[in-house]
């Protein structure tokens, strides 16, 4: 699903930006992932797939531990935050997108915007792209 047509297409939208290539998606570890690569920079999308809200508690809860976060709440999926270097983490039921930012460069897209907003963006588009979201 992140790295579905269908959402590489909205993200185009969305950035502004046609990446080069987006990656062969993987799973491992009820992780689904895969690169978007611009001529600029590379984000990282992830999913992992959790079997309860313990769980998923658990694993949200430890990216924030790992990378820091910014203070305050975003209102996307059933919670999200922005981590000190401007990548995004959603929950949603027993799901947590993982927004991976750090290897693009400060400002990015068309019109240009801070790479921790992008994130925000690649979320929301992400997340509107999920059935029931």
């Amino acid at each position: 699903m992140v790295c579905a047509k269908e959402a590489q297409d909205a993200l185009v939208s969305s950035l502004g930006a046609t990446p080069v290539q987006v990656t062969t998606p993987t799973w491992v570890d009820h992780v689904f992932s895969c690169q978007y690569v611009y001529s600029t920079g590379t984000f990282s999308l992830s999913v992992k797939e959790l079997d309860s809200a313990k769980q998923t508690t658990a694993y949200y809860d430890g990216f924030a531990a790992r990378f820091g976060r910014r203070p305050g709440r975003l209102a996307v999926g059933q919670g999200a935050y922005v981590t000190t270097d401007g990548s995004v983490v959603v929950r949603k039921d027993w799901k947590v997108l993982y927004v991976d930012v750090s290897h693009l460069p400060p400002q990015f897209g068309q019109p240009p915007q801070a790479a921790s907003d992008a994130a925000l963006s690649v979320a929301a588009t992400i997340l509107s792209c999920w059935s029931g979201a």
